[in-house]
């Protein structure tokens, strides 16, 4: 079976902010950016066109939510508890020190963690969770 990951998902609740932190601080490509009814879903990711993708959404646009759903959606995207991703880099401290010096939220400094990966871990804008694995 041929079968590959082309997104991913991560919700933003300010366009410009989050186009800050993965364009500008992480360095990833704007591969689409839509707008609509004052909403925007914006692609970004690796120089590498095939590369896995995230898509940045408006949280609150999915069809069927209810108003106590998105409520939820948003206090859980506050507390940074929402949604979450694993990104990968043969230079860790080198993403760390770029992001650090960004402004990101810094969750966890580089570590060598029991389960043999050494990574860091910082939100987004938005309260997202991204964890930063070093590739061997």
């Amino acid at each position: 079976m041929d079968i590959a990951l082309h997104y991913a998902f991560l919700p933003h609740d300010d366009p410009d902010a989050a186009l800050a932190f993965y364009r500008d601080a992480l360095g990833f490509q704007v591969r689409n950016d839509v707008g609509y009814n004052g909403l925007r879903w914006i692609t970004v990711g690796p120089a590498d066109p095939s590369a896995p993708a995230i898509v940045l959404h408006p949280p609150a646009a999915e069809p069927g939510l209810t108003d106590d759903e998105r409520r939820t959606i948003v206090e859980m995207m506050a507390k940074g508890s929402y949604a979450a991703i694993t990104l990968a880099t043969h230079d860790l401290d080198e993403v760390f020190a770029r992001l650090e010096a960004s402004g990101a939220e810094v969750v966890q400094e580089p570590t060598d963690q029991p389960y043999g990966v050494r990574d860091c871990a910082f939100r987004d804008p938005s309260g997202n969770l991204l964890r930063i694995n070093e590739l061997t």
